[in-house]
């Protein structure tokens, strides 16, 4: 018996030169049509009476709360340990009589209970 031999076909690959030039295309369409559907329509608007708000420059006191209910206040001897309520508010009220101005932050961690970071 003879033998027949399979031919096997090389097999084809997609040519995606001419996806990407359309790709290209749509792409340059889309960025020129995009500014004309946010244009709308042209309203006056009012003017603001108010002045601009100023930056304040000072560097503010931030209060942390922790997951344990702890304090921690940037002022004072070692930020990075802990204080109790009548110390916190000893703190504060110091940088408050000097710089009355002086912006004060809360940052409370996630797990703590609003009325705690409240109370901070």
């Amino acid at each position: 018996m003879a033998r027949q031999r399979i031919r096997k076909r090389p097999m084809s690959e997609i040519n995606v030169v001419p996806y990407i030039d359309v790709m290209l295309v749509l792409l340059v369409i889309f960025m020129i049509t995009t500014p004309l559907l946010t244009s709308g329509v042209d309203v006056e608007l009012p003017q603001a009476a108010a002045r601009p708000v100023r930056a304040n420059e000072q560097k503010p006191v931030v209060v942390s709360v922790d997951a344990g209910g702890n304090y921690y206040v940037d002022v004072g001897e070692d930020p990075d340990q802990p204080v109790d309520a009548e110390t916190l508010m000893a703190r504060v009220a110091a940088v408050l009589r000097h710089r009355p101005d002086t912006p004060v932050m809360v940052k409370g961690d996630r797990g703590v209970p609003y009325g705690e970071v409240v109370t901070a």
